[in-house]
């Protein structure tokens, strides 16, 4: 692509599962893309479909019996002081409790997870919690801790900041946590913010703010962010490009332009479908995906839409899995109708 911006995080062929005693989950099963210095990527999917796995794949955060069973992580950090100087991470590769990977955490990726009240102390002062992060990445006294966490406070425009750094979060709103945990996770300037569905539990009126707070800041502060979400309304507003998971896969690539504009994927075209749009018909019904994601237990052949897909070519897409296939630069798409299966009236049957 054109423009495009200097590699911070490529995921490559990522491999996440679960090993239970009813069977194996592949929550996370052969997954790719990757994020530029800068930029925001958006990841959308239906709930269960890999979003959250696979970021907290990405900070090393799987816990047992979960585990990474294949794939890179590689994260290229270019020296802060020499751009020309830059050091490879294989994140999967680090000792998931070692040194390197806590200096990572919060250091030079960050995440901000989806309710605050379950990542928050709640018997620990806002203050304390956010100047908890500082210590593990710098080294500075308490007074120096302080007056940083004052200044990010004040950064993710918090209201009276030197009254809520000593207050607990149950005293707080659900905005000013969602703050709170902004706050905590770009204290120490990370060059990537992975925001996993981080308005869902707000007002639409708070959520505006926060998405307005978070563009503000990684223009402030020039760092990339993964946002993790359902919402397409949310995604058009806030990212760059898209990657569409469906059941632990990436199915279609894009930018935002092309994602809404000329969307490929029978998924990503029946996402679109299903979102509220004005000028429908009073008493009109919402369209919406049939059937259901299959159990994650379930083995399934070939594509793992075609059974709910409009689409459907019974004796390939039930048999084959549909390769990731390049149909221009910056858009990527896993399926037969654009493959050597494609039907010759392709008109008509692809497009919406």
């Amino acid at each position: 692509m054109e423009n495009q911006k200097p590699m911070l995080l490529e995921v490559k062929d990522l491999k996440t599962h679960f090993f239970m005693n009813q069977g194996t989950i592949r929550a996370v099963d052969g997954v790719s893309f990757h994020v530029g210095y800068g930029e925001t990527l958006g990841l959308v999917g239906e709930s269960g479909c890999g979003k959250s796995i696979t970021s907290r794949s990405i900070l090393r955060l799987i816990q047992p019996p979960g585990r990474i069973v294949g794939g890179q992580i590689n994260l290229y950090l270019h020296s802060r002081e020499n751009p020309q100087e830059q050091e490879v991470i294989d994140i999967a590769a680090l000792d998931p409790n070692g040194q390197k990977i806590r200096s990572i955490r919060g250091g030079e990726i960050a995440m901000v997870f989806q309710e605050p009240m379950t990542s928050l102390s709640p018997v620990h002062t806002v203050g304390n919690q956010i100047m908890e992060a500082i210590w593990l990445h710098r080294d500075v006294n308490q007074e120096q801790a302080r007056k940083m966490t004052l200044e990010m406070l004040s950064r993710v425009r918090m209201s009276q900041p030197s009254r809520v750094i000593d207050q607990y979060p149950f005293q707080l709103s659900g905005g000013m946590r969602q703050r709170v945990m902004i706050a905590m996770a770009l204290v120490c300037h990370p060059r990537l913010l992975i925001a996993d569905e981080p308005t869902t539990a707000l007002d639409v009126t708070t959520e505006a703010q926060i998405l307005n707070l978070m563009r503000s800041l990684q223009r402030e502060l020039g760092m990339a962010i993964i946002f993790i979400t359902h919402n397409l309304g949310v995604i058009a507003q806030m990212a760059e490009r898209v990657a569409v998971m469906y059941l632990g896969q990436i199915v279609e690539t894009a930018t935002v332009k092309d994602l809404f504009g000329e969307p490929r994927h029978p998924y990503t075209q029946a996402l679109l479908r299903s979102i509220p749009r004005l000028g429908k018909k009073s008493g009109q019904p919402l369209e919406s995906i049939r059937g259901t994601v299959p159990d994650p237990f379930s083995t399934i052949r070939g594509c793992r839409f075609h059974a709910r897909c409009n689409f459907f070519m019974p004796g390939v897409c039930d048999v084959i899995e549909p390769p990731l296939i390049n149909l221009k630069p910056g858009q990527d798409v896993r399926c037969h109708l654009y493959g050597e299966h494609s039907p010759k009236e392709k008109s008509g049957i692809i497009h919406q």
